[in-house]
């Protein structure tokens, strides 16, 4: 755990928290830690229980469920300007995780005792007003995977999986290999990559080592 100056966490905060206001600005900045993270790195996994909440300031995070046998199954992004809902609900409850989170790339965030959950949520209405929303965006995101795993085929879901990963990057390209995405879709790599194979044919993507670029994914659905 790193420490940074409480000036530099404030400033950080307030470009990527805008709804926070002055005094929870503040206060964050006083009680937070930084913590940063490589990418690849291991954040979370299942079964740990939290010390701290957990505030995004730089890069991405994937968010994984894992079955009894250790299978894994991607769920969504982490982004700066958004929070780790299941840190805080473990944080204040004292839970143990039911997720792995691992870093896409370099992280770097804002960790928040639990010690002060209790107070914040009491004391400061934009810190109430973000975890509510935070509660309900995640909710909202489970539902889409929920939606995508019980009634898609898995060319439906490789196609929500590639619209969601170029929209958070925010690029045409993703650097991703077809391992990679087999993992995160609980697939193998020969039937990714088949479909890759053919969404390039179809003129959807193009395919480059270790890369995938979108050419055209605005149809619902590939007529295969």
């Amino acid at each position: 755990m790193i420490g940074s100056n409480p000036t530099d966490i404030r400033e950080q905060l307030e470009k990527e928290f805008v709804e926070f206001d002055r005094s929870l600005l503040d206060h964050l900045s006083a009680v937070g830690n930084v913590i940063e993270f490589r990418t690849g790195e291991e954040m979370m996994r299942t079964g740990q229980y939290f010390k701290h909440a957990i505030l995004m300031l730089d890069g991405k995070v994937k968010l994984y469920r894992e079955d009894e046998d250790g299978n894994e199954f991607f769920l969504y992004y982490i982004e700066p300007g958004s929070a780790c809902a299941l840190s805080m609900i473990c944080a204040t409850r004292n839970e143990a995780s039911q997720v792995k989170a691992v870093a896409v790339d370099d992280v770097r965030a804002l960790g928040i005792p639990i010690q002060h959950m209790d107070d914040l949520m009491k004391n400061y209405k934009s810190w109430y007003y973000f975890v509510l929303e935070t509660y309900r965006s995640r909710f909202e995101d489970l539902l889409v995977v929920l939606d995508q795993v019980a009634f898609r085929s898995m060319d439906e879901k490789l196609l929500f999986y590639l619209r969601r990963s170029f929209t958070s990057y925010e690029s045409d390209t993703i650097h991703i290999t077809h391992q990679e995405i087999a993992y995160d879709l609980n697939s193998s790599r020969e039937v990714i990559s088949r479909l890759l194979k053919k969404m390039e044919q179809k003129g959807y993507v193009r395919l480059h080592r270790n890369a995938v670029e979108k050419l055209n994914l605005e149809q619902d659905q590939f007529p295969w």
